[in-house]
């Protein structure tokens, strides 16, 4: 059962969030460097100018921003002038990550976290680490057979110290927040249950990240008796069914759930089971498939979501100044393309992309670009096809 404080303070969120609604729209307005695009405020009580939360410097800062990579995931948090990049996306989201990076830290990073193996959290690391360098980079396992982990352990090897395998209780510090590792290897047979599950806390906010951790490890991290109770939770394996159990959920206890898929992804994520377990508990949900990238911040009491769609915005570079009649034909040019299955992006065939590319994932094609879109797919946004 909720406590009277917090049903006040969700209802307050809501009111806040329709007033702007109504306002401001969907807040679609692309990010630039000095502005977010509004299109929800939440918070949780207001600080007054005097008040100084413990463990918060006064002029500290924590933000974190889960970056629209499709059905993948990666975030990136920064606090206090250090930065820790948690996965990476597919090896398809390499460009975006770093740019991103390039934007939003200094060319260093403090951490780099790889929650597991799968290419849809570590493909993109290798591009992160053309950007930034990296004092450690933890992951739970430092082999696996993919080309992706190949590059992706190469690269931390030449841009940082390798690859550590961190223990559970682990604890280091960004900033004025503090990390501890909650779950590593918890299932080793197991890819998705190998994922390093952490626990970051700012002032009286708290964020868990769970990678694609399902009830099985979820079930080991309720039986160690740790500490995971949130303000804000990073859905397992993207909303997926297998995870998020009643259990785990009634634990974490969040105000707020953050989901990373890809839209209208072959998935089925986020699973309709696990959106009616939030909606029963009065979770709060973002998603980047509906909402684009995500940033929520913290002043170490309340925290705030704003979202919008900047890195979509920022590659359609021709769409506000190319008028295209109505009558023009469907372009049935023959080209040859290669695909990626997972990401549903399609390149050219000497993109740096297709060398990272799994096996499993790539497929040539032969055709006209137009029926490649019409299939769903998107041209990738480095080589643009």
């Amino acid at each position: 059962m909720q406590s009277k404080n917090t049903f006040l303070r969700r209802a307050a969120a809501a009111i806040a969030a329709l007033f702007i609604l109504s306002f401001a729209g969907c807040g679609q307005t692309p990010i630039d460097s000095g502005s977010l695009p509004v299109s929800g405020v939440v918070s949780e009580s207001p600080v007054s100018d005097s008040e100084q939360t413990a463990g918060v410097t006064e002029d500290g800062s924590f933000t974190i921003h889960f970056i629209d990579v499709g059905q993948a995931d990666s975030a990136l948090v920064t606090c206090d002038g250090h930065s820790m990049l948690i996965d990476g996306g597919n090896v398809d989201d390499s460009n975006l990550v770093y740019s991103v990076l390039g934007r939003e830290t200094d060319g260093h990073l403090d951490y780099v976290i790889g929650t597991h193996a799968h290419e849809d959290h570590i493909g993109g690391l290798s591009g992160a680490f053309e950007a930034v360098t990296a004092d450690v980079t933890y992951c739970p396992v430092t082999e696996y057979d993919s080309k992706a982990f190949r590059s992706f352990k190469q690269r931390a090897e030449e841009k940082g110290n390798g690859l550590t395998i961190p223990s559970v209780g682990d604890t280091f510090s960004l900033g004025d927040a503090e990390v501890t590792v909650i779950a590593v290897n918890s299932v080793p047979d197991d890819t998705n249950n190998t994922s390093i599950v952490l626990r970051i806390v700012y002032g009286e906010t708290s964020f868990l990240f769970t990678g694609d951790a399902e009830e099985p490890a979820e079930d080991v991290i309720l039986q160690s008796g740790q500490d995971i109770q949130s303000t804000v939770l990073k859905v397992g394996h993207h909303g997926s069914r297998t995870s998020t159990s009643e259990a785990f959920l009634d634990t974490v206890n969040p105000a707020y759930a953050v989901i990373s898929c890809g839209k209208d992804n072959s998935y089925g994520h986020p699973h309709d089971i696990t959106l009616a377990k939030l909606q029963s508990k009065d979770i709060e949900v973002f998603r980047t498939d509906e909402m684009g990238d995500i940033y929520c911040t913290s002043d170490g009491k309340d925290v705030t979501f704003t979202y919008g769609e900047y890195h979509q915005a920022a590659e359609s570079t021709t769409t506000d100044t190319v008028e295209v009649e109505e009558s023009q034909q469907k372009d049935t040019t023959v080209s040859t393309y290669v695909l990626n299955t997972n990401s549903m992006k399609f390149h050219k065939p000497d993109c740096s992309a297709v060398a990272q590319m799994s096996d499993a994932n790539r497929k040539d094609y032969t055709g006209s670009r137009d029926d490649l879109i019409e299939q769903g797919y998107t041209p990738c946004g480095y080589c643009k096809p």
